[in-house]
Order: C-alpha cells, then sequence, then structure tokens
C-alpha cells in the first residue's frame, strides 16, 4: 500500500525466494502448512494503520459495555453453553477488508470478528521470516501499541500462561494434531512450553482435569482453547465418549468458550460507525432493501464462510426458516489495492488483541492479513491462483 516500497519488493522478488520463505516455514516444526501463503507481506502506510487503529478502538468500547453479556445472551446455543464463564474474552479478532469509500480514499471495513484466538504464534515467525528472506528494513514490524517481538511474547505469556507453570497449561482442540492451524499450535508450543492436546486426552476425576506429560499424569489449571464446537456438531454423541467440558470444572479457559458465541457476527447489528458496514438481524428488517445486490445474507452460527449467501435474492430471505439467525449486512466491496505482477490483489487484515487478566481492556498486538483474486477472501477459495493466502502486514515503528 506503499507504492515505492511495494516497487522495490516487487522488482526483488523472485519464484526462489519465495521457495525459501516455504521452506523455512516447513522446516521450523513437524506440521505441515495446509494453506496458501502469499508472495509477499503487507506494507501499511501510517493512515491507513491510523484508521486500522480507530476502526477497531470503536468496535471494543461496544465490547466494553456494561451490557454487553446482557445484549449477547441468546448468541450461546443451549447445547454448547460452558459452565464457569468469567468476565471478558483473552482473544479478539477483527477482520476488516480494505475498501475505496465514496471519497477515494481507502479505508478498513468490518466484515467480521471473533472472541476466539487465531494464530497468535505462527505469525511473529511469519513476519520474521518474511523479513529474513527478502532481507526487509528492520524499521517494519507487525505488532502495534509499542510492542516489539520480546514485549508481545511477554504479553503472550501472561494472556495464556498467567500464573501457572507451562505444564499446568495445555492447548487444546479436538483433533489437535489434524488441525490445518497445527503450525500454530507447534509455534505456540515452543514460544511458551506448553504442551498440545487432543479434546481425547482429557482425564477426569472429581471436578479436576489432567494429561500425560513424558508418562506422568499432570494437573491442567488452564486449557488455551482453540476448539470450535461445530467441529463436533455432527457427532451428538461425542462427550459419551469424551470429557464433557460443558460440565463445571475446576478449570480456567482461555479464553471461555462462550466468548466464541457472544463476539461473532451476532455482535454487528450493534455496532456502529463509519467503518462498520449496516448489519441488520434478519427478523428485525422491516422492508427487503431494493437494492439487494448490495447486501450479502450470513448464518449467525457457521464459521470459516460457510453458509454464506454473496448474491442475495428475495426468496433468498423469504425461503430463511429461522430468521432470528441471520444477519443481513451491506456488502463490503473490496479494493484491488496491492499490485501483484500480474495486477491488483483484494486484501483483508485481521487485528488481534490480546487481553490478559489484571487488564482493564485489551491490547492491540500484532495481525494477520490475506490476499485474495476470489470471490471470498478465504484461503481456501484461493487455490488456484498466485500472489493469494495467508500472510502479514507490515507497519514503521
Amino acid at each position: 500500500m506503499i507504492p515505492s516500497t511495494r516497487k522495490t519488493y516487487n522488482q526483488n522478488f523472485s519464484d526462489e525466494k519465495y521457495q525459501q520463505l516455504l521452506d523455512k516455514l516447513h522446516d521450523a516444526t513437524p506440521a505441515s502448512i495446509d494453506f496458501r501463503i502469499a508472495e509477499t507481506p503487507i506494507f501499511l502506510t501510517d493512515d491507513f494503520k491510523n484508521k486500522l487503529i480507530t476502526a477497531g478502538d470503536d468496535i471494543i468500547k461496544t465490547i466494553l459495555q456494561p451490557n454487553f453479556k446482557q445484549l449477547t445472551e441468546r448468541s450461546i446455543p443451549d447445547k454448547w453453553r460452558v459452565a464457569n464463564e468469567n468476565d471478558h474474552p483473552h482473544f479478539i479478532a477483527l477482520d476488516f477488508g480494505v475498501c475505496k469509500d465514496a471519497a477515494g480514499d481507502i479505508v478498513p471495513k468490518l466484515i467480521e470478528l471473533q472472541g476466539f484466538p487465531s494464530l497468535y504464534g505462527f505469525q511473529t515467525f511469519l513476519g520474521d521470516t518474511y523479513k529474513a528472506v527478502f532481507e526487509l528494513d528492520d524499521e517494519w514490524a507487525p505488532y502495534f501499541s509499542g510492542l516489539d517481538k520480546e514485549s508481545y511474547i511477554n504479553l503472550l505469556k501472561k494472556t495464556i500462561i498467567g500464573p501457572y507453570r507451562p505444564d499446568e497449561v495445555v492447548l487444546m482442540d479436538v483433533n489437535a494434531f489434524n488441525q490445518k492451524t497445527l503450525i500454530d499450535f507447534y509455534i505456540t508450543q515452543q514460544l511458551l512450553g506448553i504442551s498440545i492436546v487432543s479434546l481425547s486426552d482429557l482425564q477426569q476425576q472429581g471436578d479436576q482435569l489432567f494429561y500425560e506429560l513424558n508418562g506422568q499424569k499432570k494437573r491442567i489449571k488452564r486449557i488455551y482453547n482453540r476448539l470450535i464446537f461445530d467441529e463436533i456438531d455432527n457427532d451428538p454423541g461425542i462427550f459419551k465418549k469424551v470429557v464433557d467440558i460443558r460440565q463445571p470444572l475446576d478449570v480456567e479457559w482461555i479464553t471461555h468458550p462462550n466468548w466464541f458465541y457472544r463476539i461473532s457476527k451476532f455482535t454487528m447489528p450493534y455496532l456502529k460507525g463509519d467503518y462498520i458496514p449496516k448489519t441488520t438481524f434478519l427478523n428485525q428488517l422491516d422492508n427487503i432493501p431494493a437494492d439487494l445486490e448490495n447486501y450479502v445474507l450470513k448464518p449467525l452460527f457457521s464459521f470459516a464462510g460457510q453458509g454464506v449467501i454473496i448474491d442475495v435474492t428475495e426468496d433468498d430471505i423469504k425461503e430463511i426458516i429461522d430468521p432470528e439467525n441471520w444477519i443481513l449486512q451491506e456488502k463490503v466491496n473490496y479494493e484491488p489495492i496491492i499490485q501483484a505482477p500480474d495486477g491488483g490483489i483484494k486484501m483483508e487484515i485481521r487485528l488481534l488483541y490480546l487481553w490478559p487478566n489484571g487488564d482493564k481492556k485489551p491490547t492491540l498486538a500484532i495481525n494477520l492479513a490475506r490476499l485474495s483474486r476470489g470471490k471470498m477472501i478465504g484461503v481456501r477459495y484461493n487455490q488456484d491462483f498466485d500472489w493469494v493466502g495467508g500472510t502479514v502486514a507490515f507497519a514503521k515503528k
């Protein structure tokens, strides 16, 4: 997004350097990378960085409202409600599309938000690897809020490990070693020294949880939760085979699973501002807009873009049998702002916040970016293109 920097980067780019990048990423852990890595990072202008910060601050103000839990109580499906919810999320992810406004200025527009962790480990490693392979100036960094790599990792440790020993904290997912994000799990393990476990590895005694480490049974004080209930929704009997994590247990959740639903598409209708697309719960829609081509229809309880209807018709809306579980959102038109060798590329940036216990509010810490030529941004929708995929945005320190 800085023309001179982009021109220099593209001139110095080579397929050999890109392969070197991939090799370094693949060699860092036993995991394969099951999503495409883009050929380039993003270089943010100070102006756009400040717009992102302002947009994020406005959204965080809504989450900090005293009545936020009351507003979002309906967002949690009864069958997935987990006991012992805490008072705030430990992670917040805000996804912004990069667009052009009516005045022709480049602006961020909110796409989605999550009260759930993202690639907090992998992104710092990805940034380091881009900088090393492509010999980028040290003035570029993926961090915000005055953080550098050392202070970022310290904040990550404070959030996830807190007052406990690393062997009292586990990173848990349903089938942890079969996840596309496994490389992030390994990098996180390297940074924090915690174990990676699957849901089936949890052992229960009374209201306490344990896991095996080097042949010894270890008490779990905290779970760094990476499990999304959508992934086990097709197995109604799963909690007859593994520990039912919804019950009251003597364990801390980082972050508690209920926040996945509270901070989600469900939150969008409550947000206002220059960088927020108009969003309405479908059951609260007074009139179907005449310009439906400017809207997108989204189910509240799905993830990774599944179930989204991009080219909406009146029939689509009328056929919805549970309108309280859908939102109609003003369409965000991405601007192909990133110049690849063969033309413009669309971009989305995810701001990643950390909110350790004891802090009054979350800290904007690092980011994730995705490049796309397809109709949808997610890496799964851009497998057949180049100069697309997961990346990181750099700004000047």
